[in-house]
């Protein structure tokens, strides 16, 4: 139930409202769809959203500050030791906070905070440039890494560029960060209520 649906909706609900408070985000989201739709003239295709490295780099930015599944737990099959030499023994359980690891200056750098896709972007050749999954671990990493990740940009990408080619989304109270609602997502207690107009 939580692959693809809980995950994916709740991911896109964080993403526009992050969007609604930097519009400079969505106008280079939005440059980078008309230099794509000038190209094809057409509906985007799936080589079209392979395209979008500066939407890939929001999107990714956004989980990065929201994941949407901010803990995780799992079980130690034997003895193990981490790379950082601590000992985990066999049955004890794991946990680590993709929240707060979004978050922390000692693996992000002193801009943690900010929301700044920039961070993802190759500054040499314009790309998208990924991370380590231990870095960041919003799709787990190592043998349980997630088997719908590269599914769940094509979706999110798919979704924003249609919304944003027809429609200007706009958040009552941007400026005042939602209320949380933690359960296995970390979801926007009551929704993100938005006002939407067709875009002349």
């Amino acid at each position: 139930i939580l692959a693809g649906r809980d995950t994916s909706s709740v991911a896109l609900s964080w993403f526009f409202w992050l969007l609604s408070k930097h519009p400079h985000v969505e106008n280079k989201i939005r440059q980078e769809l008309n230099s794509i739709r000038a190209r094809t003239g057409e509906a985007y295709g799936f080589e079209d959203l392979k395209l979008m490295n500066y939407l890939h780099a929001a999107i990714t930015e956004s989980l990065r500050l929201y994941p949407p599944i901010p803990l995780d737990t799992m079980s130690c099959l034997e003895d193990s030791v981490l790379p950082d030499g601590t000992f985990v023994g066999k049955a004890w359980g794991i946990s680590y906070n993709a929240y707060a690891m979004g978050r922390m200056e000692s693996i992000w750098g002193k801009d943690c905070d900010r929301f700044d896709p920039e961070r993802w972007i190759d500054e040499t050749n314009g790309g998208f440039r990924g991370e380590s999954p231990y870095k960041f671990p919003v799709f787990h990493a190592g043998p349980r890494m997630c088997l719908g990740k590269e599914m769940a940009y094509i979706q999110m990408k798919s979704i924003v560029s249609a919304v944003l080619d027809r429609f200007v989304v706009e958040v009552p109270g941007k400026n005042e960060r939602p209320e949380i609602l933690l359960s296995v997502t970390i979801r926007i207690k009551g929704g993100l209520f938005v006002r939407v107009h067709e875009r002349s």
